[in-house]
């Protein structure tokens, strides 16, 4: 199987090359000679970037498939450039076990629009009570590299030193959804004048740095690796400045509505607004994007978080915290990220395929677009703008804060070792 990528720009940089593929693997870059079976995508000078590795998706199956698949979300994220993304353990039954992940894991296979990697629970139940099966996980058909109670804080510091302990003998991470329950109960929104003014019961940015802080000084103390999911306040940067400049096996994400929304959306009392942790403020956004850029945060991640329309159009403190991410993600960093001048397209390739595929193990994906390597691909038009339209998007859900939105950047191809799996905004 051969697929010639025509015209393309690795990583915006220089005039454009041909990069020839044969067999999932890149041949040749430059002029090369092209095979008579050879599939051809123009690229006209667009820019082509490793495929993005996505560390953080919902894909609700099983338990929730009237809101999202392990089939529908891989059309979403193969549509939005993932070649890899990685599942979380928060389904109905929860991936605590070795039987949860490895039937996640064969439907991944058995759709094959991206590697779908399982993310395994840490403790069971996701009740913090008692470590899940860490170590039948990790053996298991899905090789589980990343776990994490994502949607819940493992809030104990025994039971999260524990599972830090049992990691490095295992060479996974443990990835924390940072959030001292205490500090947040009946919380809806980030504390502060808004909030107060709307009426919303505030959520501390303390609630998450003081987890954060707690969890680095743990994984230093155990030497195991430390990944802190969906970073939301300039304080939790400073942590993780402080936590990294002494040698801490830490890594972290950032959501693309953290880089681009703030409270000034909750006037509406629109619960598509409604996210865990909450969106923060014009200062916070500003500081996470700085944090990105210059490597404190190592990636950018989705939290992709498909909901049924009854759990988003309600009253406010009763909807599910949660957002549509994998279609728009690359937009979202191209506008805040890119446009900013805060990092240019090889910088992208770092925080959204790079970073994300060594944090999570991944030795396939993430690789230099240079011969020899997998063809794990993502073609990107850099001037071409499109309207985001929930009902329009892979996922069965619709709940994209984005909704009418012009946003920069189109993917219009993307290849699974060599295999054209979305083109020109549809799934291969």
């Amino acid at each position: 199987m051969s697929t010639l990528i025509k015209g393309a720009r690795p990583y915006g940089e220089g005039d454009p090359v041909d990069v020839l593929i044969e067999d999932g693997v890149i041949t040749a870059i430059g002029v090369v000679d092209v095979p008579e079976d050879a599939e051809i995508v123009e690229a006209g000078g667009q820019v082509l970037l490793p495929g993005f590795v996505d560390l953080h998706t919902h894909l609700r199956e099983p338990g929730r498939e009237d809101t999202e698949t392990i089939e529908t979300g891989s059309a979403a994220a193969a549509l939005g450039g993932y070649t890899a993304v990685f599942a979380m353990a928060n389904t109905d039954p929860v991936a605590d076990n070795a039987v949860i992940v490895d039937h996640v894991w064969r439907r991944g296979q058995e759709v094959g629009l991206v590697d779908v990697h399982p993310v395994g629970a840490v403790t069971v139940g996701l009740k913090g009570e008692k470590l899940a099966e860490l170590g039948t996980m990790a053996n298991s058909q899905a090789r589980v590299k990343v776990f994490s109670d994502d949607g819940l804080c493992v809030a104990d510091p025994l039971l999260m030193r524990r599972a830090l302990e049992y990691s490095t003998a295992l060479d996974v991470v443990i990835a924390q959804h940072a959030e001292e329950p205490r500090l947040t109960v009946g919380a809806q929104a980030h504390e502060g004048e808004r909030a107060a003014r709307l009426g919303y019961t505030g959520w501390p940015a303390a609630a998450e740095e003081s987890i954060v802080a707690r969890d680095c000084l743990l994984a230093r103390h155990a030497n195991a690796r430390l990944h802190v999911c969906h970073v939301s306040t300039s304080g939790t940067a400073d942590v993780l400045r402080w936590a990294k400049d002494r040698g801490t096996k830490v890594s972290a994400e950032v959501t693309p509505h953290h880089l681009l929304l703030t409270d000034e959306r909750l006037a509406t009392y629109d619960p598509v607004n409604k996210v865990n942790p909450p969106l923060r403020t014009q200062s916070d956004t500003a500081r996470l994007r700085a944090a990105l850029a210059d490597g404190t945060i190592d990636c950018v991640a989705t939290d992709h978080a498909p909901h049924a329309v009854q759990d988003k159009d309600t009253e406010w403190s009763a909807a599910r915290p949660g957002m549509l991410g994998l279609q728009t993600a690359l937009s979202i960093v191209a506008e805040t990220m890119v446009r900013t001048g805060l990092l240019d397209w090889r910088g992208v390739a770092r925080v959204m395929s790079e970073r994300p595929a060594e944090i999570g193990n991944l030795a396939g994906q993430g690789r230099p677009i240079e011969v020899g390597e997998p063809a794990n691909l993502t073609l990107v038009d850099p001037d071409a703008e499109w309207t985001v339209r929930g009902a329009e998007l892979a996922s069965i859900a619709a709940n994209t804060p984005y909704e009418g939105m012009r946003l920069p950047g189109v993917v219009t191809a993307t290849l699974l070792r060599g295999r054209l799996t979305a083109r020109d905004g549809k799934v291969c």
